[in-house]
């Protein structure tokens, strides 16, 4: 990270990313001392700009982001930050600073939101949820998982009724690679 080409201010521009399901959560800045920082404690530093100050990424909200890996891009110029966010990303309260404009999901968003879903319904399990209803019974959401068409909804829900997640079976596949 000694190669950062920071700029006439002093800082880099850091895409923020969710580890787990890849998704964008906001675009921030960085200055040495907030890289160092990030580097040292494992947690998102940023630079304000409007406050012309270093903070800790959720210091008053609470929504700390685990830094689980640093990139930084062909140029030097931009710091990519894959964290594992405790809560939302947004000071508005929203998953991701990303939420005007076209908001109609795009591929990669699917499985992601899916498994949102699912975790509110095994939080909440509203009356008259199909989702609560499988949760509640993890054998026949294994059974629709070998006599449905939409194998990937099932296939959440079962791994969700043992505590999993896709993320768990993306790191055994992962793991299989090596």
């Amino acid at each position: 990270m000694e190669a950062i080409a920071y700029d006439e201010r002093g800082l880099v521009p850091c895409v923020v990313q969710d580890h787990r399901t890849g998704e964008v959560l906001t675009l921030a800045y960085m200055n040495a001392a907030a890289l160092k920082l990030t580097r040292t404690s494992g947690e998102l530093h940023l630079w304000s700009r409007s406050r012309g100050e270093l903070w800790r990424k959720g210091a008053t909200s609470g929504n700390t982001q685990a830094v689980r890996a640093l990139r930084y891009d062909c140029d030097a110029d931009a710091v990519l930050a894959l964290v594992e966010p405790a809560g939302p990303a947004c000071h508005t309260g929203a998953r991701t600073c990303f939420h005007r404009g076209d908001t109609d999901p795009t591929p990669h968003e699917a499985l992601p939101a899916l498994e949102r879903t699912i975790a509110a319904r095994a939080t909440r399990r509203p009356a008259g949820s199909y989702t609560a209803a499988l949760l509640a019974d993890p054998r026949q959401a294994g059974e629709k998982v070998t006599e449905e068409a939409d194998v990937l909804y099932h296939l959440a829900v079962l791994l969700r009724s043992r505590g999993l997640s896709l993320a768990d079976a993306e790191k055994v596949l992962l793991a299989r690679r090596r």
